[in-house]
């Protein structure tokens, strides 16, 4: 279970590329890469073209990350979720939290 992460620093704009699984396995990394001693970004992109299942515990790093990020004013989008990723991100209500492609 791996994140890579590209941190665009002119646009301010930090993209996480996810693995498989978005569970708590990778709890520690997504801590690491976005919500540690790092400032936060202008901007997020979470890109889930690999993902191909997620769990509560992902719903809740999203939430600590929206929070960390400004809450309400944070510009987090999520990109290339699957139709199954999409479908549970709109149950949970989070298409509302977040911008979801």
């Amino acid at each position: 279970m791996s994140i890579n992460v590209h941190h665009d620093t002119e646009q301010g704009c930090l993209t996480l590329h996810l693995g498989e699984r978005f569970d708590f396995s990778i709890h520690r990394a997504f801590h690491d890469a976005c919500l540690g001693d790092v400032t936060p970004a202008r901007s997020y992109v979470l890109d889930l073209e690999q993902v191909t299942g997620m769990d509560s515990s992902a719903l809740g790093m999203l939430m600590l990350l929206r929070e960390h990020a400004g809450g309400d004013r944070a510009e987090i989008r999520i990109v290339n979720a699957g139709a199954e990723l999409r479908n549970t991100l709109r149950i949970a209500g989070f298409d509302k939290l977040f911008t979801v492609h």
